[in-house]
């Protein structure tokens, strides 16, 4: 769970080295409150960031994951795994990483059934 909450839990923050960086939603604050279901509906409304995004791909495949959706999730963190191009993401630790690796990290999660705990906790 822990991993899982780690992991991903990426915010987009895109700018110049110099400049403030901009932060998009990518339901960030949701999901760090267990808010699963409004990290997902957050992350669809989301219209500044592209459908392939892979902070959004990550966070939208974390909060379907929660919620027992793993054929999904799998689709959103493979899309963000396999994509053309990756960019740096900071997790909720302070930590960046590079997106595809986040997203491989997730799938491994979703293999060894670390979201179906989470979900089978949620449930409770």
């Amino acid at each position: 769970m822990a991993l899982a909450t780690t992991l991903a839990l990426a915010f987009m923050a895109q700018g110049a080295i110099d400049a403030p960086a901009t932060v998009f939603d990518v339901g960030y604050e949701e999901l760090v409150q267990g808010e699963d279901r409004a990290a997902a509906e957050a992350i669809e409304a989301c219209t500044q960031l592209e459908a392939d995004d892979p902070a959004r791909l990550i966070n939208h495949g974390i909060a379907l994951a929660r919620m027992g959706r793993f054929t999904e999730a799998r689709a959103d963190f493979e899309a963000a795994a396999n994509a053309d191009t990756s960019v740096e993401l900071e997790t909720s630790t302070g930590d960046f990483a590079d997106s595809r690796h986040l997203a491989r990290r997730a799938l491994a999660s979703l293999e060894r059934g670390e979201f179906a705990r989470y979900y089978a906790m949620s449930m409770r």
